[in-house]
This record gives structure tokens, C-alpha cells and sequence, in this order.
């Protein structure tokens, strides 16, 4: 269905007609790319097979290939029964089983806790929470669990250990909307506890605690204290992820939607949907325009209203969300207004500045930044100085702001001293030319000399077989170098010995040959690659007889 009949009933497309042809175009190219991936790795597996003498591809090969490359099975079946194969079907479905369970289990597992922890709140009172206005409260404990033998099982009291508390109220915020779960102390006069996370289901919230001091009972009122320090960390990078948002629409254009996001006291995560990475350009512009909103300390409500009045009002909605009648809408000035049941700060200026400290790929389409506000931005910028400062003391630099003019001075020294040492290295080469030459060996019309050195430059050894190879007409040469562990091969065959027959280029691919690598070149000049270091002697004796086969 093309967009010219479809955009009556939905506008947007021919909206963002631009940016969805651009979306299918990529997604073309890199189906593109996997089918041709895909069909070298299966070709390989064919040969293989077929150099077994079997016609069955095994399963787990076929799996790996539909679940890592992306190969589609059903194309995989057809070009295996094509070229006379078949795949392990019981076994690459017994794989898919598996996947599928797998799956399953993360998704009935999302929120971090077991299905028998949810059983046991399933029917529970839903926490009233009070944590948009505070962040201290008094409580009364409705229910505590304990992990068993047996599993998660509820308990009359707890005295040690870690376990769940369930509260008829709560200023806790439970994980949720991208944004973690609060931290800090519930306790009273007979007991302390330290509570280490907090999520919810359905209403219910659960605070993950570990006992420090006394006992606690079931109908017990309590006092709940959030690390009122960690949630205002949570509170700037969550309301500076919207402002986030609303930077990156102007930027890039209105199809940016966010994919995915996360928020602590740290960091801020943004995931959105857009087709290239973007440039350095872009990303100080996104990066002003947040810092922007920041500076103007403009005000952030936070209300509940009916659906239909927050979409009249322009709300932005996580694509797939659902929402209850009544949604809680996030105004920051004229800029952002976003469905979140999140908590926020209630000025943009509170969240000090922003700072991108990365962007990359997450997915096809998907891009990702991630960012950090307030303290974390002084923390970011106490960490490049410390840099800062050891990277002077380690280039000797008078202070910070001489580090370029000393790295400059320092690389032009480099550069000097390299220069020394290859034409201290080319003259040391060229001090054993003589010793080269008068060490090879006749092989028919020509004369062939083959070494070995460490630890020498492939320039500096290239400048040496030019040499000989300008000097010596009849001679050809092969030399092989083992540098950091890295083997080389070069040869090179004067005039005469090219008319004679003699072709550097395929001798140095035998000679390669015999030490796993491969390589070659002209008939004046190639060279190749090795692997086995400790067959460096056994190569070079192969050059004889390999030579006097291409002799005439």
C-alpha cells in the first residue's frame, strides 16, 4: 500500500514521506548485505559437508545462521535442497524451542523479580504513593517475604537478612518508565532497615531491604525515608532525558520517537528511532539547545488529566504504551509536554547543565545517547582534569595549557628520531649486502640468496631488496622478516633473472605457503605474508627447488 493511498487516514506519512523511503532504503541495503553474508557462510558449510561426504547440514550451524547473521530459514531450505543437501531439522527446531523458552522467561522475569513473589501480591491492596510531593511518610507494613528452599514464601517478621516489604503507602518510586527504583531507610523505634531497591506490579510496590538492626512485624507502622540526594540526581537526568527529546525533534525533524530509555542517579540512556549516526555537529547542537531550556529555568508541571484532553494538548505517548484513563502529563515550558509517571524536578534550571558523553548504534534504525546532569556533569569534568593533569606530568608540560605546543614538539622529535633510525638501519642493512651476495647460490642461470632478520623494518628491508635487485641483475633474493612476532616475506628478482624465467611474485607465495601465509606480486617484485614463525629456515630452503621449476 503506497503512501498516496494511505495518508488520508493517516497523515503523518506523507509527513515523514522523506525519512520512511530513506528507512526502507537502508533496511533494503542491509538485507542486501545478510543475504549475501548469509549464502557465503551456508556455501562454506556446504563444502564442508560435502568434503565429509554427508548431505545433511548439521541443525546447530543452520540455527547460528538464522539467529546470529539473520539468514532467513525458509531461503536457507530451498538453496540446501537445490544443491542436493538437507538441513537437521530436529535438531535446529529442538534450538528454536530453546530460543523460545528463553524468551519467555526473560519476559515473565522483566521486572526483576519471581513468579512466585508475584503470586504472592497478586492479590494485594495497590500502594498509594505519595512520592510526587515527598519523600518522607509514615506507613504500616501489610506483608513481608522471605526467599526459602522452596522459594519465595510470606513471613510473620523478619530480624536478619534480605527480604521484600509490602507498605499500604509509600514515597518510594518503583522501577518503571525507563527511570530505577529508589533507595534509602525504613525503619522505627524496634527496627532499621536499608532498602536496596524498589519495584512494582499492578499497583503493588515492593521494597527489596536487607535488615540492619532489630525486628519487624507485619502490621508494624513504619517510617520511609527515599535517599532524598539520590532521587534529585534521578529527578534532573529523568526531566533533561525529555528535554532530550524535544532537542533531537528539532535537530533531526519531528519522526524522531523515543525506542527505549534509562535513568539513574548517574546517567541518563535515550534510545530513538533515526537512520544514520549523527555527526559532531548535530550533537553540540542537541547539547546547546538542552542547555539552553536548562539556563532559562523555565517551569516543569506535572498533572493528571483524562487521555483525551493530554492528547488534545499534544502529549507526546510512548509508541505502544498503554494508557489508563487518566495519564499524568509533563509540561517543561513550551517545548515538552510528554505522558510520564516518572519523577521530575519542578524547574528546568535545577538540572544544572547537560552533557552528552556518547552516541552510538543499538539496533537497525536505533540510535542511542547517553548523557549526564548536575553533580554528574562535575564529576565528568573533575575526571578530564585529573586527565588532564596526568597527561601534562606525563609529556613534562609546564601546565595544562601547554600540552599541545609539548605533544607537537614531542611527535616532530619522534618523527626525527625515526628518521635517524631507519638510515642508521638502511646503512646497517646495506653493510651486509656484501655478506648477501657472496652467500648465495647458483641455481641455473641466476643466483638466488635468501635470509632471515629480526626485528628489521619492512621499509628499511624493501630499501635493501631494491638495492640488490638494482645491482645485481642475475640475482634474486628472498628475505624474511620476523618483527614483534610478525612475519613478512619480501623477494625480488633482478632483470636477467626475470628474462631467465625466474617471477618474485610466485615465489614468494610458495615460499609463504610453507609457513601457513599467503602472498605474492610482480615478477621484479612481491612480497607475502607468514604465520609460523618457527618454519622461517624451512621456507627459505623451499626457494631452490621452487625457483628451478620456473627457470627456462
Amino acid at each position: 500500500v503506497s503512501i498516496e493511498e494511505s495518508f488520508g487516514a493517516y497523515p503523518e506519512l506523507q509527513e515523514k514521506r522523506d525519512y520512511i523511503l530513506k528507512v526502507i532504503a537502508l533496511e533494503e541495503e542491509r538485507f542486501d548485505a545478510t543475504i549475501d553474508s548469509g549464502l557465503a557462510i551456508l556455501s562454506g558449510m556446504m563444502d564442508e559437508a560435502e568434503s565429509k561426504g554427508e548431505k545433511v547440514i548439521d541443525g546447530e550451524n543452520i540455527f547460528k545462521l538464522y539467529d546470529t547473521y539473520g539468514f532467513p530459514i525458509d531461503l536457507t531450505r530451498e538453496i540446501v535442497e537445490e544443491k542436493g543437501f538437507s538441513i537437521d531439522e530436529e535438531k535446529f527446531q529442538a534450538l528454536m524451542q530453546e530460543q523460545r523458552a528463553r524468551a519467555r522467561a526473560a519476559r515473565g522475569n522483566i521486572s526483576g523479580w519471581d513468579n512466585a513473589t508475584k503470586n504472592l501480591v497478586s492479590d494485594m491492596t495497590k500502594t498509594e504513593f505519595l512520592g510526587y510531593e515527598a519523600t518522607v511518610a509514615d506507613a504500616k507494613v501489610l506483608a513481608i517475604i522471605v526467599e526459602s528452599e522452596e522459594g519465595a514464601k510470606s513471613a510473620n517478621e523478619v530480624s536478619e537478612g534480605e527480604f521484600t516489604l509490602i507498605l499500604d503507602k509509600t514515597t518510594f518510586y518503583g522501577e518503571g518508565g525507563g527511570q530505577v527504583g529508589d533507595t534509602g531507610v525504613i525503619n522505627s523505634d524496634s527496627f532499621s532497615a536499608k532498602v536496596l531497591d524498589t519495584k512494582k506490579n499492578d499497583g503493588v510496590y515492593l521494597h527489596m531491604a536487607v535488615m540492619e538492626s532489630g525486628t519487624l512485624r507485619v502490621g508494624d507502622c513504619v517510617k520511609v525515608s527515599v535517599d532524598s540526594e539520590r532521587r534529585a540526581a534521578i529527578m534532573r537526568n529523568h526531566s533533561a532525558c525529555h528535554m532530550l527529546q524535544a532537542a533531537l525533534r528539532a535537530v533531526l525533524g519531528n519522526q524522531v520517537e523515543q525506542a527505549g530509555s534509562y535513568v539513574d542517579e548517574g546517567k541518563l540512556r535515550f534510545d530513538f528511532n533515526h537512520f544514520a549516526p549523527m555527526t559532531k555537529e548535530e550533537l553540540l547542537k542537541v547539547e546547546a539547545i538542552v542547555n539552553g531550556h536548562i539556563l532559562a529555568g523555565k517551569g516543569i508541571t506535572m498533572t493528571e488529566m483524562p487521555l483525551d484532553e493530554a492528547k488534545k494538548l499534544g502529549a507526546m505517548a510512548l509508541f505502544g504504551e498503554k494508557y489508563g484513563k487518566i495519564v499524568r502529563v509533563v509540561q517543561m515550558g513550551d517545548f515538552s509536554i510528554e505522558f510520564c509517571g516518572g519523577t521530575h524536578i519542578d524547574n528546568t534550571g535545577k538540572a544544572g547543565l547537560f552533557k552528552i558523553t556518547s552516541e552510538s548504534s543499538v539496533a537497525a534504525g536505533v540510535r542511542r545517547i547517553e548523557a549526564t546532569t548536575g553533580l554528574g556533569v562535575l564529576a565528568l569534568i573533575a575526571e578530564n582534569n585529573d586527565l588532564i593533569a596526568k597527561t601534562a606530568h606525563e609529556l613534562k608540560a609546564q601546565n595544562p595549557s601547554d600540552i599541545v605546543k609539548r605533544a607537537t614538539a614531542l611527535q616532530s622529535e619522534i618523527s626525527g628520531l625515526k628518521k635517524e633510525l631507519d638510515a642508521l638501519s638502511a646503512k646497517l642493512a646495506s653493510s651486509k649486502l656484501d655478506d648477501i651476495v657472496n652467500a648465495a647460490q647458483s641455481v641455473g642461470k641466476v643466483r638466488l640468496a635468501t635470509v632471515a632478520f629480526d626485528g628489521m623494518q619492512i621499509d628499511v628491508a624493501r630499501s635493501l631488496a631494491d638495492e640488490i635487485k638494482a645491482r645485481f641483475d642475475d640475482m634474486v633474493a628472498v628475505l624474511a622478516l620476523n618483527t614483534d612476532g610478525k612475519l613478512n616475506f619480501l623477494a625480488v628478482a633482478g632483470k636477467d633473472a626475470v628474462s631467465a624465467g625466474a617471477h618474485a611474485g610466485k615465489l614468494v607465495g610458495a615460499v609463504a605457503a610453507v609457513s601457513g601465509g599467503k602472498g605474492g606480486g610482480r615478477p621484479d617484485n612481491a612480497m607475502a605474508g607468514g604465520r609460523d614463525v618457527s618454519k622461517i629456515e624451512e621456507a627459505l630452503a623451499s626457494a631452490k627447488d621452487t625457483l628451478a621449476g620456473m627457470l627456462k
